[in-house]
């Protein structure tokens, strides 16, 4: 089959750093191709080089047989090749007419037709998002579907999706894959950018793996299992991406629940966890997961439900609370609510507890400060430049080990983590289930929320469902599938249980 794109012997360099060492790269058009690797593989350079944003040192780019010399962006959206990128450029004081035909908005403007013309292609996508609503008004998957409407507007026979589902629920990321299904129906030839394999094999039909700004091979889909392409991108099989498993044995409750409720989202959860043990919470996004955890936690207010510790009811109203009672949590938005960006590294990784670290008059004991961040960054394997620099430079995977390093010097007795490797790479995945596992074999005990079905599998000791604020059920490691995860998840139980429980 002809090729739609060739990508011949890409090379791209930053000063000393080799990012690109003559990759290869091909798409057919009416395929999806999903390109993989971990955070710094050079995909997403590839694909800024196919789209006109970078300019190769040497190589080749054809798009439907002909050589091109992308110098800038628009050279590459006029011929048709348009990037869907994770963080979205639209002007969101716009509508969303405006947005789709930015482009070629005339300066005598029909609104009627300007506006039915985005209806047509909107409504072409499977969804029906009102033409004259302001962007920012949008849910994100909305906004997505504009940008997917201003790529189609423009023609686009090239359309990569770069990490599309990470910032969506589920419902919404099954609607968009819907709609790749149908670009690749019309002839639009997709290139699929995910951390999430479990997506990549629904939807791709080939499949390439980067490592180390080269390409190391390109299967059909149908060809190989994930275990395969999680060797190809990291040397490691899925069993081994979870680490050994450290001998637990699990000791006495740690943490007990009993009918927590906020009066909305969180309806009468009760909920136990021992020393030793991860416990996983599953469902869909808007189930209540993060929800219950921030009430427990004391960033939400509880109105009715007991919080007991080691056995003892414990009054916790505020973060604060929580902290001085044993509680860490890694929350969902590490960006948001785990980090202060533009703090140093050492500043974010000792803020949970200072008391150690000053002195009699309250000021830092600043070598104090370094010997104790120092041993953490070891400790997680920190990949940094200086403990000095600001959070905001590290890769999210980096990112991520600063905030579990705050909590490891918390030293408390629960930790909860949400969605532990959201938008992190295979390799740092590893890294961090390795340390959710060391936790609880030194006799913590563990909470993990995640969308993803197989970090729960892989993880946990127990998976407990949730579905529209309640429990649902509860499923034991020889019953872990999906089937039997999303039927607890998405079915109405016939009557639902006062306890999920150890005991």
């Amino acid at each position: 089959m002809d090729q739609l794109v060739e990508l011949t012997g890409i090379r791209k360099n930053f000063g000393g750093v080799k990012a690109l060492q003559g990759v290869d790269f091909g798409l057919r058009p009416g395929e999806v191709h999903a390109l993989l690797g971990e955070n710094g593989a050079g995909k997403s350079t590839l694909m800024r080089v196919l789209g006109g944003e970078y300019v190769p040192e040497a190589g080749t780019v054809k798009v439907g047989g002909d050589v091109q010399h992308f110098r800038r962006p628009s050279d590459a959206l006029e011929k048709g090749i348009a990037i869907i990128h994770q963080e979205m450029a639209l002007a969101t004081d716009l509508t969303v007419a405006e947005n789709i035909f930015l482009s070629e908005i005339p300066s005598i403007i029909s609104w009627s037709d300007l506006n039915r013309r985005a209806r047509e292609l909107i409504t072409s996508l499977g969804f029906n998002i009102n033409p004259g609503e302001t962007v920012s008004e949008l849910s994100v998957a909305h906004q997505q579907v504009v940008e997917i409407a201003k790529a189609l507007s423009r023609n686009a026979r090239v359309m990569v999706f770069d990490e599309p589902t990470a910032v969506l629920s589920v419902q919404d990321a099954e609607r968009l894959l819907g709609i790749i299904r149908s670009l690749r129906d019309r002839g639009v030839g997709v290139i699929y950018i995910s951390h999430r394999l479990d997506e990549v094999f629904r939807i791709a039909d080939r499949i390439t793996v980067m490592k180390d700004g080269a390409s190391v091979q390109t299967v059909e889909r149908s060809a190989v299992e994930i275990d395969d392409v999680i060797r190809m991108m990291v040397g490691r099989s899925l069993k081994a991406l979870f680490g050994e498993d450290v001998a637990r044995t699990p000791g006495d409750e740690v943490l007990r629940v009993e009918k927590l409720s906020d009066g909305n989202r969180v309806k009468g959860v009760s909920l136990s966890v021992r020393a030793g043990e991860i416990i996983g919470l599953g469902g869909l996004v808007g189930a209540g997961r993060t929800e219950l955890v921030r009430l427990i936690f004391g960033a939400e207010q509880a109105k009715s439900g007991q919080i007991f510790i080691h056995g003892k009811p414990v009054k916790i109203r505020t973060p604060v609370d929580a902290v001085n009672a044993g509680i860490g949590l890694v929350p969902e938005s590490r960006k948001e609510q785990g980090l202060i960006l533009d703090f140093p590294i050492r500043v974010n990784a000792t803020m949970a507890k200072l008391t150690p670290l000053v002195n009699l008059f309250g000021f830092i004991r600043r070598a104090a400060e370094k010997a104790t961040v120092s041993d953490l960054a070891a400790k997680l394997r920190l990949k940094a430049g200086s403990l000095n620099d600001p959070a905001s430079s590290l890769s999210g995977g980096n990112q991520q080990k600063v905030v579990l390093a705050k909590w490891f010097h918390a030293d408390g007795d629960i930790l909860i983590f949400d969605e532990p490797t959201r938008g992190v790479d295979v390799g740092a995945k590893t890294e961090i289930y390795s340390l959710i596992k060391s936790l609880a074999a030194e006799g913590r005990a563990v909470l993990v929320i995640s969308s993803e079905h197989l970090e729960l599998f892989g993880l946990c000791d127990r998976i407990l469902i949730m579905r529209e604020g309640q429990l649902t059920g509860s499923l034991e490691p020889e019953d872990y599938t999906e089937e039997k995860l999303l039927k607890l998840a998405m079915v109405a139980p016939k009557a639902q249980p006062q306890t999920v429980s150890n005991h």
